[in-house]
């Protein structure tokens, strides 16, 4: 069977000499305790750098070992959002032009998702057409732009004009708003803890504002299945129904919210992935990703999950489904 990953980094050297420069002393890139290379937020580790996110021929040997035809590309956090207009807009055009010379390079292994420089909307609409000019298949969006929610009003201009596209947009956490009050910089919090916040805020924030109703071409993947969206899905539902403020603009419950989004399947056991498809109402809004080349992804791991399912569900959790949202 085919098997797509839509949720897989890749980034540049360039890119890392420019977060480096142009941090605005909040990221910094420095080495863990234990000596790793990583990028800091508030003094808060969050990002191993890892040779694999620069290195496409390692990148293809890890795709061919593990059983993974095609990879759909996007920049990890902190993507784009931390410097100027121009800063932004610069880092913006190497990462998507990188990404385009590897899918002319590699048509048959390589697609790629583009990143634009949300918090200056205009650079961010005309990076967009250009981007998908170039090739990309979709956009990639953390789950708070610096600092700022999704359906904060400054990105509306850019949301419409993904929704006249009709484009899949791959939602990825970072650090989320707040990390020195909640002392994030102990045990490396921020990834196991920190990104499931962030994701989780942000989809139940759209969810509760109305924000799917009003962008219902926008096709959301909802990444590291869901966060912690499908153990929360009923009290979500609990809460519309007895708390005035949770009904204030969507009359319908939330779950059923759920079930118009997309799941990727980086997570780490099988009772996880079950509920994840449980919630998406069907494995048909379920996709196959790795995290790869970050040290806690898996390929290999989350696609031996995806195949350990019935036959026919294992074919479009693995491919089928990726086929049909990105149209390849």
């Amino acid at each position: 069977m085919t098997v797509i990953d839509v949720h897989t980094h890749m980034l540049t050297l360039e890119w890392i000499d420019m977060l480096r420069r142009y941090g605005g002393g909040r990221y910094e890139v420095k080495k863990t305790k234990a000596g790793q290379d990583s990028i800091f937020l508030d003094n808060a580790p969050f990002m191993t750098l890892m040779p694999g996110m620069w290195d496409y021929d390692l990148r293809i040997k890890a795709m061919d070992a593990a059983g993974v035809d095609v990879a759909i590309v996007s920049l990890t956090c902190p993507n784009v959002f931390w410097g100027d207009r121009e800063t932004s807009l610069a880092a913006a055009r190497q990462v998507n032009d990188s990404m385009a010379e590897q899918q002319r390079a590699k048509p048959d292994r390589i697609r790629w998702f583009a990143s634009m420089p949300w918090q200056y909307a205009e650079d961010a609409k005309q990076e967009l057409a250009r981007a998908v000019k170039n090739g990309a298949v979709g956009v990639m969006v953390l789950a708070n732009i610096a600092g700022k929610s999704l359906t904060d009003p400054s990105f509306a201009p850019i949301w419409r004009e993904i929704d006249r596209l009709g484009l899949p947009v791959l939602v990825h956490p970072t650090a989320p708003p707040g990390l020195p009050a909640m002392h994030m910089d102990e045990f490396g919090l921020v990834p196991p803890i920190g990104f499931m916040i962030d994701t989780t805020l942000a989809f139940a924030r759209m969810i509760f504002a109305g924000f799917i109703d009003s962008y219902p071409n926008v096709k959301l993947i909802a990444s590291h299945g869901g966060a912690t969206l499908p153990y929360l899905a009923g009290r979500l539902d609990r809460c519309h129904e007895m708390i005035p403020a949770c009904s204030t603009v969507i009359k319908d419950k939330p779950s059923t919210y759920l079930q118009r989004i997309w799941y990727d399947t980086v997570v780490y056991d099988e009772g996880a992935l079950n509920l994840c498809i449980a919630t998406a109402g069907s494995a048909d809004r379920v996709l196959y990703g790795s995290d790869y080349p970050h040290n806690i992804g898996d390929m290999a791991g989350c696609l031996a999950r995806v195949r350990s399912r019935p036959a026919g569900e294992a074919a479009r959790i693995a491919g089928k489904n990726a086929e049909r949202l990105f149209r390849i």
